[in-house]
């Protein structure tokens, strides 16, 4: 299945039953093979973390019933799943009867998991909103930008004489929906040990995504990619908590193996 065939930016009919079938699973070796990936050997593990918002069924009587969601894809998965089409199969769900909460999260989970070829994890509930992580903004420095894309890792400097272990973030990360050309926005997070990054460098290069048109989890997987090569690090953590659209936010998470994830939260303008 290739891009032209979803259902983002068509019109779709809104869904009357629940249906399985209106998920649309992306190969994430598709993606990868762009930025000199495989599959077989990924210098990173991971997630993405999905904060479902728009959650409803019926239960046994009829009874319209509410929840929000938290769902977690492994990076490993072959699958990633495309958004629109997740939020066409949650809306889905909002005419159909279930004897119980239970049985709707396992429902999601099992077709998550099927669609994503491997195990996704589904729990009710939300992160709670705060910025725990501890990182330090470089979105005021002083610089002049002229490079909105495409991404360009020539930016990326490190100095080799001094390691440091700190965390830095940006929210000024927009890329572009592949198929669209709708806007997403996200604030980064890049935790490393290695080499000091140069914070003006690392900022023209997250800028030049601006123009830049590929899904979240690819764009966060090249990130990393580009901070890997370019500056060598001892470990490298990166994570982009993108905002909400269609009822649904993206949060994936890569890092090197043997990294404990990041904390689960929410940034205020998720």
């Amino acid at each position: 299945m290739t891009t032209h065939d979803l259902p983002l930016g068509r019109h779709v009919d809104y869904p009357r039953e629940y249906d399985a079938s209106l998920l649309f699973p992306i190969a994430r070796s598709l993606g990868r093979a762009h930025i000199g990936l495989s599959d077989d050997a990924l210098p990173f593990t991971g997630f993405d973390r999905w904060n479902a918002y728009e959650l409803s069924w019926l239960d046994a009587r009829g009874k319209p019933r509410v929840a929000t969601a938290t769902v977690t894809v492994p990076a490993g998965s072959p699958h990633l799943i495309e958004s629109k089409s997740l939020k066409l199969y949650l809306n889905s769900f909002n005419s159909t009867r279930f004897d119980g909460e239970d049985i709707v999260r396992a429902t999601i989970a099992a077709d998550l998991s099927a669609a994503a070829g491997a195990p996704v994890e589904v729990a009710f509930g939300l992160p709670s909103i705060g910025n725990d992580d501890g990182a330090e903004s470089i979105d005021e420095l002083d610089v002049a930008i002229d490079d909105y894309g495409p991404p360009n890792a020539g930016h990326l400097r490190a100095d080799p004489g001094a390691i440091v272990e700190e965390t830095l973030t940006s929210a000024l990360l927009k890329s572009n929906c592949p198929v669209t050309g709708q806007p997403d926005w996200a604030r980064v997070i890049v935790a490393y040990r290695g080499p000091r990054l140069d914070r003006a460098a690392l900022l023209r290069y997250l800028i030049s995504f601006r123009d830049h048109a590929e899904f979240h989890e690819q764009c966060v997987e090249r990130i990393h990619s580009d901070l890997q090569t370019h500056a060598q690090p001892q470990w490298l953590s990166v994570q982009a908590r993108y905002t909400r659209r269609g009822g649904l936010d993206i949060n994936p998470w890569r890092g090197s193996h043997g990294l404990a994830p990041p904390p689960a939260g929410r940034d205020e303008r998720q």
